[in-house]
């Protein structure tokens, strides 16, 4: 996500961790002596899918792309190499209190709803990460308790590996019924899936700009049940303990939300064996005729999931490497042009604007929530948001068509990026044309943020560039912040 030079920290320490430590103790997590010869494996996938962009995997920032790929899919996909069992024995504690003749379901004991676990998990069809919300129910039986922290480790044993939203929860809640043998288990999840960069696209209606919170995800609610929670009365319990929560998921169902209406890359025409495309879903933005470059991008991805101990050719896999080669052939430089909707920095010519919001007194035009929707270099993982932009005139009344804007957001968002890069680059686009003084804030959400390190999925990050006359003066920096800030409090 940060812009560091990787050479000045050569060696050093990445999240508090020597880089050879973090791989050692991947290594040793995973319980498997293929851990190292499976990380090499991935980095060389990594420098091939590199190779197949058009980018320079020795180049500064790329360097340690490959490692820091490899270790996020060992990491993320842990679960393969974990076993319930082990984390659940000795975790079953004796509760006197439950007396088999009396109580809950016939003597089974209350009803135990542990809400809100944040987890995260690896889309099965395109690959990337998705968040969840886990709520974990279920009915004591057998005179005993299971240790509450036990519940959150075992979805966790499910949720790192590759995964759609009903197979994550039924897949829990069978394994919650098998180890601990309660009276009846209740699983809901509550995920969400980042949109491909077409869905991010924005209203041209300046009055009523998109904002990423509510074009960027793909949302989906699924549930499982088990034993006496099958049961409606006991189901409508634990329905109301999650509305204590302000979590309604009445009306949520099994197999409510299909697969194919989950993952976005399910649009795209998946070929009818991994490695080999049969016919192209040109959505007019990316060429997918095969070649060689795609031919050994996929072949790639295929060894990325046999070093996952995946079979790709499992069905729900079929097709997987080619949609996340078609992901990442989004974010190719080559597929931009610098001219296309008119976007030429040498020939902008400037009209007369009525859409943007202008502060009378200091001329400052503002255009706001510009979306769109980039890749870390790091991680090789989207990140997406908002770009506002703030800019003096240099004719009375003049500007240029946020069409425009859009179009020179999309030029240096879709490749690989930083956030900090990328908006000091939209600064200096920008300042090309209005010299006077220009002011750009993006505000992004990255998805390895909740796939890796920390995995704090509700966190943000906001950046700044300033040129020109906003450097030199506080007031007019303020100003354009606060059209911001009222923008945002009136929903706009």
């Amino acid at each position: 996500m940060g812009s560091l030079e990787d050479a000045r920290f050569e060696g050093e320490l990445e999240n508090g961790v020597g880089l050879e430590e973090l791989e050692e103790e991947l290594d040793a997590a995973s319980g498997s002596g293929s851990g190292p010869e499976a990380t090499r494996t991935i980095e060389e996938a990594v420098r091939v899918l590199l190779q197949g962009l058009g980018e320079d995997h020795e180049r500064e920032g790329l360097r340690r792309t490959p490692l820091r790929v490899a270790k996020a899919f060992r990491e993320g996909t842990r679960g393969y190499r974990q076993n319930v069992k082990d984390i659940v024995q000795g975790a079953l504690f004796p509760e006197a209190g439950l007396d088999n003749g009396i109580g809950y379901a016939g003597g089974a004991g209350g009803l135990v709803v542990v809400r809100e676990i944040n987890l995260f998990s690896y889309c099965e069809s395109c690959l990337l990460p998705f968040s969840v919300q886990c709520h974990v129910g279920y009915v004591p039986s057998g005179q005993r308790v299971v240790g509450l922290s036990k519940l959150s480790r075992v979805a966790d044993v499910f949720a790192k590996r590759l995964q759609d939203p009903q197979r994550l929860s039924d897949d829990i809640c069978a394994a919650l019924q098998n180890s601990i043998n309660p009276a009846g288990v209740a699983i809901a999840l509550q995920c969400r899936h980042i949109q491909f960069p077409e869905a991010l696209s924005c209203n041209p209606n300046p009055k009523h700009p998109c904002k990423s919170e509510m074009q960027g995800w793909v949302r989906a609610s699924v549930c499982s049940s088990s034993g006496v929670l099958e049961v409606n009365s006991f189901w409508t319990d634990f329905l109301a303990l999650l509305k204590f929560r302000g979590i309604n998921l009445e009306g949520c169902s099994k197999n409510c939300f299909p697969v194919q209406s989950w993952c976005p890359s399910r649009s795209l025409e998946a070929p009818l064996c991994n490695g080999h495309s049969t016919k192209n879903p040109n959505n007019g933005k990316v060429s997918s005729k095969p070649g060689p470059t795609h031919a050994s991008m996929v072949a790639a991805v295929t060894s990325i999931l046999y070093s996952l101990g995946e079979d790709p050719m499992r069905k729900e896999l079929i097709g997987t490497p080619y949609r996340y080669v078609q992901w990442l052939m989004k974010f190719k430089s080559s597929n931009l042009d610098l001219k296309m909707n008119g976007f030429n920095l040498g020939k902008l010519t400037l009209h007369k604007k009525t859409g943007d919001v202008v502060n009378s007194q200091s001329q400052i035009h503002s255009v706001l929530n510009l979306p769109f929707c980039s890749q870390c270099e790091h991680h090789l993982l989207p990140f997406h948001g908002v770009v506002h932009i703030g800019y003096f005139d240099e004719e009375e009344g003049k500007g240029i068509e946020r069409s425009i804007f859009q179009s020179m957001v999309h030029y240096y968002g879709c490749k690989l990026q930083v956030q900090e890069r990328l908006t000091r680059q939209i600064a200096e686009a920008v300042h090309h044309v209005f010299c006077r003084g220009v002011m750009v804030v993006v505000e992004a959400n990255h998805i390895c943020m909740i796939s890796r390190g920390i995995e704090k999925g509700g966190s943000s990050t906001a950046t700044i560039a300033v040129m020109g006359q906003f450097s030199t003066d506080p007031a007019a920096k303020a100003l354009f912040l606060q059209t911001i800030s009222n923008n945002t409090a009136s929903g706009g």
